[in-house]
């Protein structure tokens, strides 16, 4: 059972409809046998307005009941109704748990229209003397007549009730396992809940230690906790183990269920003071007894597994606690297990004993030993939380896990040939993220780490395929005839980038040139904006070539410094090269010089010199085209042998790919400007180009002139104009900056022109004029700057 509103914890299906995620779940191979909500027709809040004793009997009162459109009469027999009283009613039409449908009828001669419920009525409840006697549910003053009982109580629950195959492992018999299920499914991220507890200046080692006596324990974690206060669990958590078929009993055993069925962790909590400084886990003696907590005298064999002190056993490892160090309402002091037991033996036990449990069927199917730890430190954090405990510092930890990783290779033709469709290789890498399955590709082949929580999956291409193939989906598999396999010529790898770029640099009027890997020592010793240190050739053929380069810029300067000999004044050069560290690790460059005028029209007189702007606008150029908008920024920063006030580091998703700047007139007396980019950065994070259909709307244009100061970058004052416009700000471009007299003299003004546009409709002016207020207060606000008048 599994409960959605537990799982809304973990991951936002707060937009989903929850019998079409069923549907989706099912479809992916995980079968929602029933959908179980605990909505009901007709049910509402109401306020008793009235209320006096019946005519014709002696605990019958007849009330007028506020349901919010009207007043109704119902007959009512429960000992606490009353006037002023907020309360749930089942109106006619209303169907209760047991088909039972509520009527207009008289009930000894007076008309009643409706019921008022106990919890235990709607099935919210289990019935017994104690509820029974409570009588009808009684509302917080804040409950809003005529508005649904179950939203206010927190218990509009729906409920998947699973078939899960056999051979699906633990990870969908626990709500964070099926939180990554529903994940893999709509392609969002699992929030893990919080693990975190402070700890007292007491260690668990100097009270408790720990004796491993059989192989069937490879991992067996305990923590201690103290002063802890037995009282009733948090409603929260008494309502989601009933949601899952559990019965709340107090706090510290109600956490303990909780975070198994959180983790798929069992866990079991002993009195510290009744279970002495020593635990060992051994085999069981043939025909050793142990009473358990349900009270019944249990002959073991050989097979079993238990947890015994020094004196006696006191649990049968995975199944089930013994009754002499059962958590009581006088307990203070707990120690914490959670363990992983050999699985076939607990499954071999809970058959042999006839002792079928909530632990025992996960135990039995194997667990996770990251969540095991997890799971304990969870524990510390609700005990602390809930039960006041007190976390005493430390763990003690016996690992004896094989923590090999599961690795998986693979071709995308493999996966084809085993599904018997085409699915594309980035589908293939659509379907592993979902899943949220680590994985490489290495010279066009798969290289995948399975996750710990998915025990189920066995490191071969079979279960891989069956995971790729569900997720993509079985409804897509279509009769085809049989073909031939065929490949499709082009490149691959980096050639393909490098290709794509040179085309893009040629386009862009730049003329490639080849230089040698191998440079001279003084060559070497310039541009070392990376800081990384070269390889040195043993036995050059002359100094001139005896290092390899880590840069390509000092050679497209020789290339320069060749050409401006020979009266070549406008130089637009590129080079795409590998260069190498002292370790001779690759990486391959985008180097650019340029210098003179980019583009000369003579006829005209007119010109575009190159500048700092030219050539950062040329590196945007490139990241657009590789699909990066919007990623990328220029830092300035003072970089070897660049102008300290002309040059940046071009940053892309918070890392460092290149740089670009005039080059320093010491190194450079021209006036030249230089970039270079690491293109092996760029190939890890290039997608495949979307591309946006062009609005049909008009788009209005509004222009804005802000006086800053000389040192505030455009940067920042874009980044809050663009988060004071919203979606329908699309497009910002400065179109002048000014120093004068019209401004400080410490000051300058920045024009831009802002584009409002939407792809839905024609914009109203005042919709506009809303965005464009925003933008100036805000930008005025947060930057303290001033809007330009004149």
């Amino acid at each position: 059972m599994i409960s959605l509103e537990w799982v809304k914890e973990y991951i936002d299906i707060s937009d989903q409809d929850l019998k079409e995620l069923a549907r989706k779940i099912t479809e992916s191979g995980i079968n929602v046998e029933k959908v179980i909500s605990n909505h009901i027709d007709n049910l509402t809040i109401g306020e008793v307005v009235e209320c006096s004793k019946h005519p014709d009997s002696d605990h019958l009162h007849v009330c007028q009941v506020n349901i919010g459109d009207k007043t109704t009469q119902i007959v009512c027999g429960a000992p606490n109704v009353r006037k002023g009283l907020k309360v749930i009613v089942a109106l006619p039409g209303a169907i209760l748990p047991g088909d039972f449908e509520i009527k207009s009828s008289k009930i000894r001669g007076i008309e009643s229209n409706g019921m008022i419920c106990a919890l235990y009525e709607l099935g919210l409840e289990e019935k017994n003397d104690e509820t029974y006697a409570k009588g009808i549910e009684e509302l917080g003053s804040d409950a809003k007549v005529g508005t649904d009982p179950l939203v206010y109580l927190n218990l509009a629950d729906t409920i998947y009730e699973l078939d899960i195959h056999k051979h699906r492992n633990n990870d969908c018999y626990y709500h964070i396992g099926f939180a990554y299920e529903i994940s893999a499914i709509l392609n969002r991220k699992v929030t893990l809940p919080d693990t975190n507890y402070e700890e007292i200046d007491d260690n668990i080692n100097n009270h408790f230690n720990l004796k491993i006596e059989t192989n069937k324990c490879p991992y067996y974690l305990a923590k201690m906790v103290t002063g802890i206060e037995i009282k009733e669990s948090p409603e929260f958590i008494k309502r989601r183990l009933i949601s899952a078929g559990m019965r709340p009993i107090n706090n510290v055993v109600d956490i303990s269920n909780y975070v198994m069925l959180e983790y798929g962790q069992p866990l079991h909590f002993f009195d510290k003071e009744k279970l002495g400084n020593t635990i060992i886990v051994r085999d069981a003696k043939d025909n050793e007894t142990i009473t358990t907590l349900d009270k019944q005298e249990r002959t073991l064999t050989k097979n079993d597994i238990v947890i015994s002190n020094e004196k006696e056993a006191v649990c049968i490892a995975g199944v089930m606690g013994g009754l002499d160090t059962e958590v009581t309402n006088d307990t203070k002091t707990i120690l914490i297990e959670s363990a992983i037991f050999n699985p076939v033996s607990i499954r071999y036990t809970a058959q042999n004993l006839n002792l079928k449990s909530e632990a025992s069927i996960r135990y039995g199917k194997g667990l996770n030993y990251e969540y095991t730890e997890y799971a304990i430190n969870r524990a510390c954090h609700l005990l602390e939380k809930y039960a006041n405990a007190k976390v005493l510092s430390g763990i003690v930890r016996y690992d004896n896990v094989d923590k090999t990783e599961k690795i998986v290779k693979f071709k995308a033709e493999d996966i084809n040939k085993m599904l018997g469709i085409t699915i594309d290789k980035k589908d293939m890498e659509k379907e592993l993220n979902r899943l949220d399955f680590k994985y490489e590709i290495k010279d066009d082949e798969f290289v995948v780490t399975i996750p710990k929580r998915r025990l189920d999956i066995d490191p071969n291409v079979n279960d891989i395929a069956e995971e790729i193939g569900r997720l993509y989906g079985y409804n897509k598999l279509v009769s085809t005839l049989p073909k031939l396999e065929t490949k499709r010529g082009g490149y691959v790898g980096d050639v393909k980038y490098r290709k794509i770029f040179s085309k893009r640099l040629r386009t862009l009027g730049f003329n490639e040139t080849k230089t040698y890997t191998l440079i001279s020592p003084e060559m070497a010793s310039t541009f070392r904006y990376e800081n990384k240190e070269n390889a040195i050739l043993p036995n050059p053929m002359s100094t001139e070539k005896s290092v390899v380069r880590t840069t390509i810029i000092p050679s497209l300067i020789n290339v320069y410094n060749y050409n401006k000999t020979r009266k070549v004044e406008d130089i637009m050069l590129y080079e795409i090269s590998k260069t190498y560290d002292k370790n001779y690790d690759e990486d391959i460059k985008i180097s650019v010089l340029m210098r003179g005028n980019y583009i000369t029209n003579k006829w005209q007189n007119n010109s575009i010199k190159t500048d700092f702007y030219l050539i950062k606008g040329i590196a945007e150029n490139l990241l657009d085209y590789a699909g990066f908008k919007n990623r990328y920024s220029f830092i300035k920063d003072d970089i070897d042998n660049m102008h300290p006030g002309i040059s940046a580091r071009i940053i892309l998703d918070r890392e460092p790919i290149g740089i670009i700047g005039r080059v320093h007139p010491k190194t450079l007396k021209d006036d030249v400007y230089v970039m270079e980019i690491s293109l092996s950065k760029l190939i890890k994070d290039i997608k495949p180009i979307k591309y946006k259909e062009a609005s049909k709307y008009p788009e209005i244009k509004k222009d804005i002139a802000f006086i800053v100061p000389l040192k505030m970058t455009n940067e920042e004052i874009e980044t809050e104009i663009k988060r004071a416009g919203g979606r329908l700000l699309t497009n910002i471009e400065v179109f002048d900056v000014y120093t004068g007299e019209n401004v400080g003299k410490d000051e300058k003004s920045i024009a831009y022109n802002l584009t409002f546009q939407s792809l839905e409709r024609t914009l109203t002016d005042e919709e506009v004029m809303s965005a464009f207020n925003n933008i100036i207060e805000k930008v005025e606000t947060k930057l303290n700057v001033k809007l330009r008048s004149e």
